[in-house]
């Protein structure tokens, strides 16, 4: 008998719902029709619960090769998660470049070095450029270290912004700070590919 089918006869035989079994575990109703319908397993965790619901051991849940899938489908999702934090820190340390002098600005022959904030050189359309990579990359990272949204789509923005960003920089002969997105980069592109 597999899992889906232990898990419906012990609610079937102790009376209760699906709805009754989430409530206990602490998970949507949906996640205990997917189980009992084979779509998909419980967490560790989960079984541990479960198993306590139904006062059986969780060898008895689960056949050896059901629980070696559990453990590694969650062995992967924790490291997926773990990458997303990773790249969404990354991303988050581009706020340094709003605040710190990583910007080079000719004044009368010399070269300074200056905040965004402070930098009149660039035409105004690069301005605005640097303002939105510059902006956009922290939200993302934010976005990237909420539990539960789905990284993969939002690694791309990041690794696109930061393509943009270090092309803008260049073109505007900003060195410092296309090197800093550009290492930046390299750490979220190692990551993107560790997912792959």
């Amino acid at each position: 008998m597999e899992f889906h089918e232990k898990l419906q006869a012990l609610r079937k035989t102790h009376g209760l719902t699906q709805e009754a079994v989430a409530q206990a575990l602490f998970v949507s109703r949906t996640a205990v029709s997917k189980w009992e319908s084979g779509r998909g397993y419980p967490n560790i965790q989960s079984l541990k619960q479960l198993a306590k619901l139904f006062s059986v051991t969780v060898d008895e849940l689960l056949s050896g090769e059901e629980l070696l899938l559990v453990a590694e489908t969650q062995t992967a999702q924790e490291k997926a998660q773990l990458r997303n934090r990773m790249c969404g820190l990354l991303d988050c340390i581009v706020a340094v470049l709003l605040f710190l002098p990583f910007f080079r600005q000719t004044v009368a022959g010399a070269v300074q070095s200056v905040s965004i904030w402070n930098l009149s050189q660039p035409a105004s359309y690069l301005q605005l450029g640097f303002y939105a990579v510059l902006l956009s990359l922290p939200i993302v990272g934010v976005l990237l270290l909420i539990p539960g949204i789905s990284g993969r789509w939002l690694s791309a923005v990041s690794i696109l912004l930061s393509t943009v960003g270090i092309l803008l920089f260049i073109v505007s002969l900003q060195p410092y700070g296309a090197a800093f997105l550009f290492v930046l980069l390299g750490g979220k592109v190692f990551l993107w590919i560790k997912r792959h």
